[in-house]
């Protein structure tokens, strides 16, 4: 098996080569290609690596043949299409803690900057003319320091607050009591926030619901003389509307490092008074670069040799340590999908995977996923782990998983429950030496091999129906490799699972069909 192939399309640190090349990947640096060039590019590969000057957009996705992975250097993903790689089934991946100090520490400098106009003292200085009435800073000391978003960087701001004894707030919906406390943050709503506090700092993504927050209504609410920061990402301000109260002196001071467009050449805020601008620096420090780098290197690495998913955005994760472990499981459960996939005839209205056992201890996310994907692949022949659950949520089918500690009479046991318009169908499997075996279908016990041609068979149980059905195989020349019957009870509903070495015609499967007892008959592949 060949070598697994990353395309490094944006400059990472050296760091980066180094470790995919002891991994085992093999690396090519191509950079500052054109849409086009890279949609050429790309087909050749099975991962991605970028910081934030390419541009994965929607045609570049869909240019991708075997492409499995895109990593982000560094946390915004603003520059890769998440719905169309999602759509596409390609895992997306940032690396949120490499440059996490490096940020933090470059919004405390633009807080520090924006107070004591620091960039404007310096040119007026450096310029002779000595202003020191022009420039009257605010200090920091017992400010209230409102953080919109807490999470990994604007807990690290919040921690580095306390030390400039500020008092931070913050509004994180995701911001739980505990971690809260642990920090010493006050929780509060969005309002609350542009009410009392006296210097804003935003750090949360870029998504449809904070584009905008800092809105020309948010400012409003706002106290005079709030200074403004955003190291987070461009478009979460109103950058017109800042530059209003900017010059109203509403707002006494800012300091941003994105923008709305970037490479900003040109802006609105530019000018401004009081207006403090850097361009993206917030992880330029050689350590940051190297910290995501290596980050990104590793996390794709693990991946594309063990399956093993760190910080993806479009997928639950699997840890390096535990995906050995549950591969078998997370396969089980895309054949157990395919399965109830293939069996069913009506509009799927709802997926449950249940896990039975010492694997319910694990994430079992990863193998809800695997079995959604399973029991929409006869639909959608090029679903995966990665689009299957979007594809479940796009079209209303819900979804659901449970834990059980006993699997009598296994030791662990997966339990798949298929709803649809017409009927329920539980499909249950188990592990043996590795290999992947149906246990029961809709409560009939049996114990049959997953093999790549099988043939699903439902009758009543009467006696002399086995050798008719092997009659009607043999006579069509189809080899049966294994044959697995279970039955509800003497007399009562019967199935059979049979593994066989071709495919049966249709006119072989009108026979069987038409063979006394029998009520279905399904080819199945795996």
């Amino acid at each position: 098996m060949s070598a697994p192939r990353v395309l490094i399309s944006d400059k990472l640190s050296p760091a980066a080569m180094e470790i995919f090349q002891r991994r085992g990947v093999e690396a090519v640096v191509n950079t500052g290609l054109s849409k086009e060039e890279l949609m050429a590019e790309i087909v050749n590969y099975d991962g991605l690596a970028v910081r934030s000057a390419t541009k994965v957009t929607a045609p570049v996705i869909d240019a991708t043949g075997r492409l499995k992975v895109i990593g982000r250097a560094g946390i915004g993903v603003d520059n890769i299409d998440m719905q169309a790689a999602t759509a596409k089934g390609v895992v997306v991946m940032n690396a949120p803690h490499g440059n996490a100090v490096t940020t933090a520490e470059h919004a405390i400098a633009l807080i520090f900057a924006a107070a004591r106009q620091i960039p404007a003292a310096d040119a007026s200085t450096q310029a002779g003319k000595w202003e020191k009435s022009r420039f009257l800073g605010a200090e920091l000391y017992g400010k209230t320091l409102g953080l919109i978003g807490c999470g990994n960087i604007g807990g690290l701001v919040a921690e580095r607050a306390h030390g400039l004894k500020m008092h931070p707030i913050a509004y994180d919906p995701y911001l739980t009591d505990e971690r809260a406390a642990a920090l010493s943050v006050d929780k509060v709503d969005l309002d609350e926030l542009f009410a009392r506090a006296d210097i804003i700092s935003l750090h949360v993504p870029l998504t449809d619901r904070t584009r905008g927050v800092i809105s020309r209504e948010a400012i409003a609410k706002m106290r005079p003389g709030v200074i403004i920061v955003n190291a987070a990402r461009g478009g979460l301000v109103d950058e017109e509307a800042l530059r209003e109260a900017l010059e109203s002196g509403h707002v006494r001071a800012a300091g941003f490092d994105v923008f709305a467009d970037e490479p900003a050449k040109e802006n609105v805020l530019f000018g401004a008074p009081n207006f403090v601008a850097t361009p993206h620096l917030g992880a330029a420090t050689v350590e940051a670069q190297e910290n995501v780098a290596v980050q990104i290197a590793e996390q794709m690495s693990d991946f594309l040799l063990s399956g093993a998913v760190t910080n993806a955005l479009n997928m639950p994760s699997i840890s390096a340590e535990d995906a050995p472990r549950l591969r078998p499981w997370i396969d089980l459960a895309q054949r157990l999908g395919l399965l109830a996939g293939q069996l069913i005839e009506t509009s799927l209205k709802r997926v449950e995977t249940g896990t039975m056992g010492k694997i319910s201890a694990y994430d079992t996310k990863p193998l809800t996923a695997a079995a959604i994907a399973g029991v929409l692949k006869p639909m959608l022949s090029d679903v995966n782990m990665v689009s299957g659950p979007a594809w479940a949520s796009e079209r209303g089918i819900a979804v659901a998983d449970a834990r059980e500690d006993r699997a009598d009479p296994f030791e662990n046991m997966i339990r798949l429950t298929v709803e649809t318009q017409r009927r329920r169908r539980v499909v249950c499997g188990a592990v043996f030496g590795g290999e992947p075996r149906v246990v029961s279908i809709d409560g009939v016990g049996l114990e049959a091999p997953i093999t790549p041609r099988m043939l699903y068979v439902e009758n009543e149980d009467v006696p002399g129906f086995v050798g008719r059905l092997g009659q009607v195989l043999g006579e069509a020349d189809v080899n049966i490799g294994t044959f697995s019957l279970g039955r509800e009870s003497e007399g009562g509903n019967a199935m059979a699972l049979l593994s066989i070495d071709r495919a049966v015609d249709p006119s072989v499967l009108e026979k069987v069909q038409a063979l006394p007892n029998v009520k279905a008959v399904k080819p199945l592949l795996f």
